[in-house]
């Protein structure tokens, strides 16, 4: 009888190495306790397990005068850490606003100044008023926070000296004093007639 190989083949070898490694873990978890709480714990005793855990450690008693210069130093590091993310906000939100230059950023604002009227233009909902429009604004702008075009219409009422204008026409309108309990407004030009 010839002597047997008593040689173990790669694969024998890897499983007995994962055997063993398993047996080890399962021993250190064991010897750690449990990785959780208790799931039938209320919240508040999960709370108490997690703190025990923890490990309370005491700080050393201070002057007040070093509890104050430690309160003055978190603040400012707090302070600079705030400048600097508001300062990347800024330039985020300059950056997204200039990616969104060619595209609809809304109606912008109307020229005001001291002295020059300012000027609206939209459609003549009704003019069956004597003398009266009835013209709706249409506003759209971004939203600050959704970046989502929001639409807003207005009615303004306008002063129409020669009743000229008709409905749906399109027309700028202009400030001017009160002529009446709701009528700011005048009539500048028919920028365009209904069809």
């Amino acid at each position: 009888m010839a002597d047997e190989n008593t040689e173990n083949t790669p694969e024998e070898v890897d499983a007995v190495t994962e055997d063993a490694t398993e047996a080890t873990e399962a021993v250190e978890t064991a010897e750690k306790g449990p990785e959780g709480p208790d799931p039938s714990l209320s919240p508040s005793d999960r709370r108490a397990w997690y703190r025990q855990r923890q490990g309370t450690t005491t700080k050393p008693s201070r002057s007040p005068e070093d509890r104050a210069r430690e309160r003055t130093e978190t603040r400012k590091a707090k302070a600079v850490a705030r400048r600097r993310r508001r300062v990347q906000e800024r330039e985020k939100k300059a950056a997204k606003l200039g990616d969104a230059a060619g595209t609809d950023r809304g109606t912008p604002k109307p020229e005001h100044e001291a002295g020059r009227k300012q000027v609206r233009q939209g459609v003549v909902l009704s003019a069956k008023g004597e003398k009266t429009l009835v013209v709706r604004i249409d506003h759209s702008r971004r939203h600050p926070k959704y970046h989502k075009i929001v639409r807003h219409t207005s009615k303004l009422y306008a002063h129409d000296e020669q009743n000229s204008a008709g409905e749906g026409d399109v027309v700028r309108i202009e400030s001017c004093r009160p002529l009446s309990r709701t009528k700011r407004w005048t009539l500048a030009e028919i920028v365009e007639r209904a069809k």
